[in-house]
């Protein structure tokens, strides 16, 4: 049975219109810069593509660091992971 202070949170960011899949990518960086300088506990960022208009940007973060994350990065929306 997983800890709850082990549990990840996927803070997502949409981006949508035809720069969508670029802009995605562009975020994603910023994202493992600030995981790199604020030394959180996981480092998974990443971008998913849904259509040519719809990306979005990832960075999975401990639970125990989501408030914090949250207000200084203002996702746009944010789940917990599953490690099934």
């Amino acid at each position: 049975m997983e800890k709850i202070l082990d549990r990840k949170v996927k803070m997502i960011w949409d981006f949508r219109g035809p720069t969508a899949a670029q802009m995605a990518q562009h975020y994603k960086k910023h994202l493992e810069e600030f995981a790199i300088i604020e030394e959180l506990k996981f480092d998974d960022a990443g971008v998913q593509h849904f259509s040519d208009m719809h990306s979005i940007a990832f960075l999975a973060v401990a639970e125990f660091e989501m408030k914090e994350v949250r207000d200084l990065l203002k996702p746009h929306r944010g789940e917990f992971l599953s490690e099934t």
